[in-house]
């Protein structure tokens, strides 16, 4: 990772928008306006993948009546508009054009075909489902989940098991959210001390290291009132000491989200002890393998 991303302002994660994202709102141009007024002059878009089949949607999917053919065709128009906007705004902003995983079954095969297709500049890796459940959409669906695996920990355990499959077969630019599976438990502290948890943290950290990828600095949980971002302290201390690149990601669902608390952010990885000189961003072939 030897070119630089001429920016001190940056975001590699966010600017899902209400055109292509039914969580989301605003017009994606307008998100990236929002950017160039608050002084980015570099920032990396990452919408959502679409799911391979319909039983993979999200409740708010259903509820507005798409299909999974239809988020494909929404996700077509994305890096279409992606495309334009490039081009538009070339003298004023360098956009990245991503997209972030989801870990469904079937994604593997889904991500190749959609990175043999669109050519993204990186991919970000997330994981938002164990099991093909989609942990972060309500404390419901977190506790129901974890009750179903047998506790607390077993979902942890679960779902770091499942990131290290996911950054090791997509090795993406940046790990997403490293740790939101602590989303609705108010004891996460404690809970990645628990010495099988921290041993997976350590395995994944590792492999993240040893492929010379990044992680995020998710502002998102701030967005929220929460106290920390994604990684927590812990977490963050330990990609510090094993000298992961860690990269301001907004987690943007609109306009009025773009590029906030990112200046802060710089700051405190800064005074960390990380790098803010950022890492241009790879996109590295991705095939299934045969087993």
């Amino acid at each position: 990772m030897n070119n630089i991303i001429p920016s001190r302002l940056i975001s590699l994660h966010g600017g899902h928008s209400g055109q292509f994202c039914c969580h989301a709102k605003d017009r994606l141009e307008d998100i990236i306006r929002a950017y160039i007024e608050k002084g980015f002059k570099a920032v990396g878009i990452s919408e959502h993948m679409p799911p391979p089949e319909d039983g993979q949607l999200y409740p708010d999917e259903i509820e507005q009546g798409f299909s999974a053919a239809d988020i494909l065709e929404r996700f077509i128009r994305y890096f279409e508009e992606l495309d334009r906007l490039k081009e538009k705004y070339k003298e004023k902003i360098q956009i990245f054009r991503a997209f972030e995983t989801e870990t469904l079954t079937g994604w593997e095969s889904q991500a190749a075909t959609l990175m043999e297709r669109f050519r993204p500049d990186y991919v970000v890796g997330s994981i938002h489902h164990v099991n093909d459940v989609c942990f972060d959409y309500s404390p419901v669906t977190w506790q129901d989940l974890a009750n179903r695996l047998g506790s607390e920990k077993a979902l942890y355990l679960s779902y770091l098991d499942a990131q290290y499959q996911m950054i090791q077969s997509l090795q993406p630019f940046v790990v997403g959210h490293f740790d939101i599976i602590r989303i609705h438990d108010p004891d996460y502290e404690s809970r990645f001390r628990t010495p099988e948890i921290w041993e997976k943290v350590e395995r994944n950290l590792t492999l993240i290291k040893d492929l010379g990828l990044c992680m995020d600095y998710n502002l998102r949980p701030l967005s929220r009132g929460e106290a920390h971002a994604y990684p927590c302290p812990d977490i963050l201390n330990r990609a510090r000491q094993m000298e992961i690149p860690v990269i301001p990601g907004d987690d943007s669902h609109g306009r009025d989200q773009a590029g906030v608390r990112v200046e802060e952010a710089v700051q405190d990885l800064s005074a960390m002890g990380f790098s803010i000189q950022w890492p241009a961003p790879f996109c590295r072939p991705f095939t299934i393998k045969e087993s």
